[in-house]
């Protein structure tokens, strides 16, 4: 079954990476009319970062390095003024 698909380019100046999904799967994720496909895809890929970060300083084994734990501090900055609130907010995952 054939599905209409959309492809974004992430560039970062000198690298690029394309990603290719369902258009279907990006309008169900879509939040307002008003958010294009690449908003949406940005959003996920915040999210995703952020937990992956998180997860690391939070439920790793063991001790995490500082550098970790500043690059986890950093992430949440970002991401709370991407959303205007903190991951544990918009998740409900607080510690």
């Amino acid at each position: 079954m054939a599905t209409d698909t959309v492809t974004l380019t992430i560039d970062d100046g000198e690298e690029s990476d394309e990603l290719t999904v369902p258009s279907e799967l990006v309008d169900i994720l879509r939040e307002s009319p008003e958010e294009t496909d690449a908003q949406v895809v940005g959003d996920i890929a915040m999210f995703g970062m952020t937990q992956r970060i998180h997860s690391a300083v939070h439920h790793a084994q063991g001790e995490p390095d500082e550098e970790i734990v500043a690059l986890e501090e950093e992430t949440s900055e970002l991401f709370e003024e991407r959303f205007g609130q903190s991951f544990a907010e918009l998740t409900g995952h607080d510690h």
